[in-house]
């Protein structure tokens, strides 16, 4: 289990960029964006102790992440 948050612009590097501009121009893309954020950083929380959940309430948090950076990976290739 990896303690290190997982971050949009560590994650996809090549694109910090146009994250940002996505971010600013793209209403649906900057939802995805926050939601991204909010379930990354609750699950780092989870993952630290910081704030313990139940295992099958992270795993749908984790499920719920993946499905987002999905989503927004899509975004970025085809924009």
């Amino acid at each position: 289990m990896s303690h290190t948050p997982h971050e949009l612009a560590a994650d996809f590097p090549q694109d910090v960029e146009k994250i940002h501009k996505l971010k600013i121009s793209d209403p649906h893309f900057a939802k995805l964006a926050e939601e991204y954020h909010q379930a990354n950083r609750a699950v780092h929380r989870a993952e630290t102790g910081v704030e313990p959940m139940e295992e099958l309430a992270e795993i749908a948090l984790r499920k719920k992440r993946m499905h987002l950076k999905d989503e927004i990976a899509s975004l970025l290739a085809t924009s």
